[in-house]
């Protein structure tokens, strides 16, 4: 899938450009499609060098949570609602923790440490499937919330926007949240009406009662703030939040009588090898997004997409941080590349660069999950999986587009 995609990219760059040449309306295509490749090169390894420190500081801070206790307690608190939503699984299975470890490294917007506990807690739940090859309602719902990423510190979107020189790079964390809420609640909720799981039983209850009371707070409370304050107010929150949770991490380690320090550098040194790691994949994706810009092929679609929007009395903002959103589901490196060139193109503090960030942030890349995750434990049947995945991510998107119009708009 993704190999199509990029070079499909390529191609159509390649055929635009041609005939910006032939026609004579461009002379200088090639030109600048040349100079875009080169210029996208240099930034993919820019990008990835300055994601070496907080990828190392952050997987460090979570080595020194698993190590800790933390993962573990968070299991026991997870695990009523869990055995709930998925029946399947006995409620002290190994699956449990797995699934939570993968949940706590998205929360903590660390896609790539989340990926091999994924892959565990897909293996762990295999064990109980007795169709090896159809995967299992308890599989179905798992993914489902990893491809709604339920994400409370967006730290990669928090760097991006940093390098990309925005004021307040933190500005868009309550965006993002109530964008991953919504695309988690719309997944459990369509996944649950498929699978027919009672959504009404007491315990989910409790669970959702708690959540919505903490998002309605959340609104309430941004809802009295005035416009200009509201980015600032958000950022806030985040540093507050991302400084407290790094205290109690160390501080819980420090109780533990860990070596919090030696811990602490064992995980970070994970973070280089992740880094180098990316460098390929933002590289191809980067120079492939960077020659549709330079040969005019994504100024035409939005222009398109906004004529039509326009035509229905509708602000057309939100069209220039589109490809984001439609590059979601299909590859995170050119979700990724989508938002950085948009920051680049448009401005970090500009509309469409703060809402490509929300939009980063509020769902995962379903196709990629779907293909890794399914991938290591065989599956060939995923039932209703891809729909209930799409669902989560067409009510990310629209959550995304609707709250940066609140918040930035």
């Amino acid at each position: 899938m993704i190999h199509k995609i990029w070079l499909t990219f390529i191609l159509t760059a390649f055929l635009a450009t041609c005939f910006q040449v032939v026609s004579g309306t461009n002379d200088a295509g090639f030109a600048q499609v040349m100079t875009a490749v080169n210029s996208m090169a240099e930034l993919s390894v820019e990008i990835a060098l300055g994601l070496i420190g907080v990828l190392a500081f952050w997987l460090g801070i979570f080595e020194v949570a698993e190590r800790s206790g933390m993962i573990q307690k968070f299991a026991r608190l997870l695990s009523p609602l869990l055995c709930k939503l998925m029946p399947e699984l006995p409620r002290d299975h190994p699956a449990l923790g797995s699934i939570t470890m993968n949940l706590s490294a998205n929360v903590m917007g660390l896609d790539n440490a989340a990926t091999p506990f994924g892959i565990r807690a897909m293996q762990d739940m295999q064990s109980l499937n007795p169709h090896r090859e159809t995967i299992s309602n308890s599989q179905i719902l798992f993914l489902v919330l990893n491809t709604s990423s339920v994400t409370l510190f967006p730290i990669a979107v928090f760097l991006y926007r940093a390098e990309q020189g925005a004021a307040l790079p933190t500005d868009v964390f309550i965006p993002i949240l109530l964008a991953t809420s919504a695309s988690t609640i719309a997944g459990v909720a369509v996944t649950a009406l498929v699978q027919k799981i009672n959504l009404f039983q007491k315990t989910i209850i409790i669970y959702a009662t708690l959540i919505f009371a903490t998002l309605t707070a959340i609104v309430m409370y941004f809802s009295t703030l005035a416009t200009d304050v509201l980015a600032s107010q958000s950022s806030m929150v985040a540093n507050f939040l991302l400084l407290s949770f790094i205290v109690t991490v160390l501080l819980a380690g420090y109780k533990k009588q860990l070596n919090t320090y030696d811990v602490f550098i064992e995980g970070a040194k994970k973070g280089f090898e992740v880094a180098i790691y990316l460098i390929p994949y933002l590289l191809a994706m980067l120079i492939a997004i960077g020659m549709l810009r330079a040969s005019g092929v994504l100024e035409h679609i939005s222009t398109l997409i906004a004529s039509g929007v326009a035509m229905l009395g509708g602000d057309t903002r939100f069209v220039d941080a589109l490809p984001t959103a439609l590059m979601k589901p299909l590859s995170g490196s050119g979700a990724r590349a989508l938002m950085i060139e948009t920051m680049q193109y448009q401005g970090a503090d500009s509309f469409a660069g703060r809402l490509s960030s929300v939009l980063q942030g509020s769902t995962e890349t379903t196709f990629y999950v779907l293909a890794v995750y399914l991938g290591a434990v065989g599956i060939k049947h995923a039932r209703h999986a891809v729909a209930c995945c799409l669902a989560a991510d067409a009510a990310g998107i629209i959550t995304a587009i609707t709250v940066s119009y609140w918040f930035f708009g």
